[in-house]
């Protein structure tokens, strides 16, 4: 099975929403002091046009955001430069365009892994 810059394996939302969510962390940096920064996105591609940062924390805050993604399934990819763009916008607010780019290749690997959901609509296949 080849690796993956995400963990812990995808497993497909429970309950009725179709809101595909992922989250980027970054671990301390050796020489600094230690301080991790989490930032947790969501995209319901049926009402959302762009995702949206859901959560956003350092230190105990993204370590409590880590915490609840590892139980609930959620896909965590370690990302510095991703993460220092997304902790800057607000929460609940759309990603910025310079983030597209990177935020697809994480969308697209989470919906290929979660495979019985379609993109466009969040519905079961046939």
């Amino acid at each position: 099975m080849p690796s993956s810059p995400f963990a812990p394996p995808v497993r497909p939302a429970a309950g009725p929403e179709s809101r595909t969510d992922s989250l980027t962390a970054v671990p301390p940096v050796g020489g600094e002091a230690p301080s991790t920064i989490a930032v947790a996105l969501a995209h319901d591609p049926a009402n959302d046009a762009v995702p949206q940062v859901v959560a956003s924390g350092k230190g105990w805050v993204a370590e409590q955001i880590l915490a609840l993604a590892f139980a609930n399934g959620v896909k965590v990819r370690q990302d510095a430069d991703l993460v220092q763009i997304l902790s800057a916008v607000d929460v609940e607010s759309d990603i910025p365009p310079e983030a597209f780019s990177a935020v697809a290749e994480i969308l697209a690997y989470v919906y290929k892994a979660n495979a019985t959901l379609t993109p466009s609509t969040g519905e079961d296949h046939p």
